[in-house]
């Protein structure tokens, strides 16, 4: 559900009934309550058993602009776990690295609007990272933009529920439009570009100059653009996607990504532009 511009303006009772949360006669008693005891609406309302505590802190997210969706909405998937739990320890986690990279690199004195993340492996959660970070950028009011850049194996439509029958390959090869960046419903300030169609020559795709060009207009309309990428280890894609952005965030998983494997990512990274920093995902 989107946010109408009018919901920081209303009160958490007129949220959680409009949300079908309450009903009016609920409200009252709820009013009646508080003004009793002494509490606050929410607090009253979750007294008398009317709601639970994740609904008034849903109702507190669209009063305060920070929109995230409720946990049995099924719109994206779980693995997104910003979009449904941003209070959360994990959540608090990506919260500083989001604040890393706008010191580092999207705030910086020149500041930059496109970021790669890149990975040895597949299966290290650089997806993963990707689609959470999109998210969390989105939340701090940022009109961002995840461009799906994994042409061999691509995730962000299936974590987003997107149809990805036009994406960033028809976009490349001249035959797409504006129409294959996707808002995404309930987070107002996220949009995605999937992968599209798989294509037999994804390297020489993320080479061509229409790229660069791509992500300029891109640009314009975004203040944040992240892009996911294909592992390392099936080709050199990642670099071409590398060299567009100027920067890259390598993604390591505990336990699993062999230090040699990453430094040799990030050797590769900065033949062409400069490595941000890296992550040890433990997901």
């Amino acid at each position: 559900m989107l946010v109408p511009p009018a919901t920081r303006d209303q009160s958490i009772g007129a949220l959680l009934v409009d949300s079908g949360k309450l009903t009016a006669a609920q409200a009252e008693a709820v009013l009646r309550h508080a003004r009793e005891v002494g509490v606050r609406f929410g607090d009253a309302a979750v007294a008398l058993g009317f709601v639970t505590p994740i609904d008034v802190q849903h109702a507190l997210a669209l009063q305060f602009d920070y929109p995230y969706l409720a946990p049995h909405d099924r719109a994206i998937n779980k693995e997104v776990v910003a979009a449904f739990a941003p209070f959360s320890p994990a959540v608090e986690a990506l919260r500083a690295l989001r604040t890393q990279l706008m010191l580092r690199w999207f705030g910086a004195e020149a500041p930059h609007k496109a970021l790669a993340l890149v990975s040895a492996q597949r299966a290290e959660g650089r997806s993963y990272l990707a689609a959470n970070l999109a998210v969390v950028f989105s939340q701090l009011g940022e009109r961002t933009l995840l461009i799906d850049a994994d042409l061999r194996n691509p995730r962000q439509h299936l974590l987003f529920n997107l149809n990805s029958r036009s994406g960033l390959s028809a976009l490349l090869s001249g035959r797409g439009d504006g129409g294959a960046v996707q808002r995404i419903p309930g987070l107002v300030d996220l949009s995605v570009l999937p992968a599209g169609a798989i294509p037999p020559n994804p390297q020489e795709l993320l080479g061509r100059s229409g790229f660069a060009r791509l992500l300029d207009e891109l640009g314009q309309r975004f203040d944040v653009i992240l892009l996911d990428t294909s592992a390392a280890a099936l080709g050199a894609d990642f670099q071409g996607v590398t060299t567009v952005t100027g920067g890259a965030l390598l993604v390591t998983r505990r336990n699993v990504t062999r230090a040699g494997d990453a430094l040799a990512v990030s050797e590769r990274v900065g033949a062409g532009a400069r490595a941000v920093g890296a992550v040890l995902n433990e997901h």
